[in-house]
Order: C-alpha cells, then sequence, then structure tokens
C-alpha cells in the first residue's frame, strides 16, 4: 500500500451534483494539482463574465487515499 493523491471531479451542483466514478490516483501531489486546477476552467467554470448553469459545473480537488501500487497509480 502507497499513500497517494485521488482526483475528485464532480459535476453540476445542488441537485445535479454528481461525483465522476472513476477517479484517477496519482504518486504526486503536484501532478494532481495541474489536473485539479485544469479541468474546472476548460468551460470558464465560475467566470463573473459568464453564467455557467448549475449543472454544467465542474470543480476538482485532490485526496490523500492509500492505495495498492500498481499500473493504476498515475505518474504523470
Amino acid at each position: 500500500m502507497i499513500h497517494a493523491f485521488m482526483l475528485v471531479v464532480v459535476l453540476g451542483t445542488g441537485e445535479f451534483r454528481q461525483i465522476q466514478p472513476n477517479a484517477m490516483v496519482f504518486r504526486s501531489i503536484d501532478v494532481c494539482l495541474y489536473y485539479a486546477k485544469r479541468i474546472p476552467k476548460q468551460y470558464g467554470n465560475y467566470s463573473y463574465s459568464s453564467y455557467i448553469d448549475p449543472k454544467d459545473r465542474v470543480t476538482a480537488y485532490c485526496k490523500p487515499v492509500k492505495v495498492q501500487d500498481g499500473p493504476n497509480v498515475y505518474d504523470h
């Protein structure tokens, strides 16, 4: 078992909120945070200049986890 970081992606807010079931796991928090930062920006998510429907909003964050080491733990 190793300590790693799971990328959690949440689509929508409120009644539309859905956590994506196929999480990615990274060895490095820096790599995980790279993706967590970029994923919500793809639609201009929470910008004040444009309205994004609550069902289309995307949130991403990294969660520390302990997992079995293997090919499904990404380096980059």
